[in-house]
């Protein structure tokens, strides 16, 4: 489909009023750091403007979007890894939370988001996009630019990734808790 840029562009600003929030929360998940999930959220429109002509079916934008976001965000992801980037701890600096982030933290526990940290990127990106972004089956394939039957088996073993490790984050914080509870004890009797 060739179209003219000012209706490209007039489609990607819809695109962002739209679907900005989730594509920023998306990111989140994916890289961990606000910050940059807002760099890679702006990142995606700019692509998504780039590549309007590849956008086949209109109807199917929001799931084009997350492709591109996914895109990005893994390849964010390979670059930290090939220049061995130490991340950002994710503290304020003095700067208080926003909102989005605020929102963000609370909706994953502490153990569920070190499980999904976890897991390969790929499996990740296939699990936040099911779970927390309630993409459909359809939507999902299209997002990941894989066939329906491939997102299916990409997110059933990511399923499975994610319950094995939540259950060792699970079994890692029964440790932290009786070994406190071992210490508690003993500074007890100590008095």
């Amino acid at each position: 489909m060739t179209t003219d840029r000012a209706t490209a562009r007039a489609f990607v600003e819809q695109l962002f009023r739209l679907h900005h929030a989730e594509i920023y929360a998306y990111l989140a998940h994916m890289v961990r750091e606000p910050e940059t999930a807002a760099d890679l959220a702006q990142e995606t429109f700019v692509k998504a403007y780039r590549a309007f002509d590849s956008l086949e079916d209109p109807a199917h934008a929001r799931a084009w979007l997350y492709q591109i976001a996914g895109r990005t965000a893994l390849d964010e992801l390979r670059r930290r890894r090939i220049v061995r980037f130490v991340p950002w701890t994710g503290e304020s600096r003095g700067v208080a939370a926003s909102a989005e982030d605020t929102a963000l933290q609370r909706r994953l526990s502490g153990e569920l988001e070190r499980a999904l940290a976890s897991i390969p990127p790929r499996q990740r990106q296939a699990i936040l996009l099911a779970e927390l972004q309630e993409l459909s089956g359809v939507e999902l394939a299209q997002a990941l630019g894989i066939s329906h039957v491939a997102a299916r088996a990409l997110l059933t073993r990511a399923r499975e990734s994610l319950r094995q490790a939540l259950a060792v984050e699970q079994a890692a914080a029964a440790q932290r808790s009786s070994r406190r509870g071992s210490q508690a004890e003993r500074s007890r009797d100590d008095r």
